[in-house]
């Protein structure tokens, strides 16, 4: 998946799809030397050593960048969100995992986070034929607690509680069994499976992540704030993994409720484009004379 749209403020949306599998090596570099920007004006030098800034070229291929540029090309947010395939029985789960999203601070009021959090999961969700998929979070933000509640289906752990279903918890040991160095936490840290806290969360390369809660940008929905300021210890350095599902009630929620009213066309149309090619594409691959198709199709060598 390549796709971009233009929002109503003049934003451009690019959203790329495990660019390490295909994009050219010049093409790549300018990539991450965009998100290394971005991450220059929002971090310390060399805040980060983990992900898509760490240079590994596999990671690149795990992972789709939501990248937002002013109208002269300038980047001023990215989304690097990871697809994780947890081994599960009978078949492996794929879990969309947040990542890490970072906004330069003279953008922080462009409301973006329609774009940054839901807009990849929902498109994802549309070339899946809407079968739903897991989400995760990992953060100590009470602002992105908030977002995901609100956004996705089935999360836990929240302030209201829910309901954390036997599925949220072998998910969760899985991915802290498997997945740590995917948002940067170390062996050492600690997991609590019943208030899906990571204790200690940031020694694994996203130290430059660590806040205070003074720091951490709050909901507007003060539940939020209470229930991270009482479930975090931020001098320790806590974080909550919280756990999803992109399906069509969430959707409906995204749509009706996250995106502004002005960029719904815009969005409609890159979505019906998205599904297009789902069924497109396998027509063209079929029409492909110089594949082989086992049976389906006779394949000679004339060679």
């Amino acid at each position: 998946m390549d796709v971009s749209l233009r929002t109503k403020g003049g934003h451009r949306v690019r959203i790329v799809e495990r660019p390490g599998e295909w994009m050219e090596d010049r093409d790549l570099e300018a990539l991450c030397a965009d998100l290394r920007r971005i991450a220059a004006e929002t971090l310390p030098a060399d805040g980060l050593n983990y992900g898509v800034f760490a240079g590994d070229a596999s990671t690149m291929k795990q992972v789709v960048i939501t990248l937002v540029s002013r109208a002269d090309g300038t980047p001023i947010a990215f989304n690097a969100l990871v697809i994780m395939q947890i081994a599960t029985v009978p078949a492996p789960t794929e879990v969309l995992h947040l990542g890490l999203v970072m906004i330069v601070p003279s953008e922080r009021s462009q409301n973006l986070s329609w774009v940054l959090y839901g807009l990849t999961c929902f498109l994802i969700l549309l070339r899946r034929q809407l079968r739903p998929i897991w989400v995760s979070n990992v953060t100590q933000v009470p602002a992105v607690v908030g977002m995901v509640s609100r956004m996705f289906s089935d999360v836990w752990p929240r302030p209201d509680q829910g309901r954390r279903s036997l599925t949220h918890l072998l998910l969760a040991r899985r991915i802290m069994e498997e997945k740590r160095a995917v948002f940067g936490v170390g062996p050492d840290a600690e997991f609590d499976e019943t208030r899906f806290v990571i204790k200690n969360a940031y020694t694994g390369g996203s130290d430059g992540l660590k806040k205070t809660f003074e720091e951490a940008p709050k909901h507007r929905q003060d539940a939020f704030n209470a229930f991270c300021a009482q479930e975090l210890d931020y001098a320790r350095g806590d974080d909550l993994l919280q756990l999803g599902r992109m399906d069509l009630a969430a959707m409906r929620t995204y749509l009706s409720q996250e995106v502004p009213k002005s960029a719904l066309a815009g969005l409609l149309l890159t979505g019906a484009i998205v599904a297009l090619r789902r069924v497109l594409l396998p027509v063209v691959y079929w029409a492909d004379s110089t594949k082989r198709w086992s049976i389906l199709r006779p394949f000679r060598d004339d060679a």
